[in-house]
């Protein structure tokens, strides 16, 4: 578990459990809510059965600050062509609106290297919109965006 402390209090980052299902479908709601978008009732509930698969590709992580879930992390564990350790893909991260600017976005990703560490994965990626200010100036101090540009085709 990753701990930050803060004035308010600290952020605990642990493993998504299935008690944490009304908190995160919650957060889940808001994510899609911030990207427009509207992911349907059985997507969402097989996501969440893969995130709380300990066998499953991939890993849910929730932000707890003093004691309430108000954030998370849902990232894909893959293999690679350029390495031959595993990397990961971080596809989701999240924070409630009333817990920005707490260290929240920064524990999760902090959670996510010592997680990297620990499991010797190749590397750590992810991608935002480009406007997204917020989570770039976050994302800025762990790495500058590089020049890739992503293609997409929604089949």
């Amino acid at each position: 578990m990753h701990r930050m402390g803060h004035e308010r209090g600290a952020v605990l980052v642990r493993a998504l459990a299935a008690d944490d299902e009304p908190w995160w479908r919650e957060l889940w709601t808001a994510y899609n809510h911030f990207y427009d978008t509207d992911v349907p009732e059985f997507v969402t509930a097989r996501t969440l059965k893969r995130l709380l698969d300990p066998g499953s590709a991939l890993v849910g992580r929730v932000a707890l600050l003093n004691g309430e879930v108000v954030g998370f992390s849902a990232s894909v564990i893959h293999e690679a062509t350029w390495d031959i350790r595993p990397v990961c893909y971080l596809e989701d991260l999240f924070v409630s609106e009333v817990a920005r600017g707490f260290g929240v976005g920064r524990a999760l990703i902090d959670d996510l290297l010592d997680l990297a560490r620990q499991s010797n994965w190749g590397r750590l990626y992810w991608h935002t919109r480009s406007d997204n200010w917020t989570a770039r100036r976050l994302y800025d101090h762990y790495v500058p965006a590089d020049d890739f540009v992503r293609y997409r085709l929604i089949l």
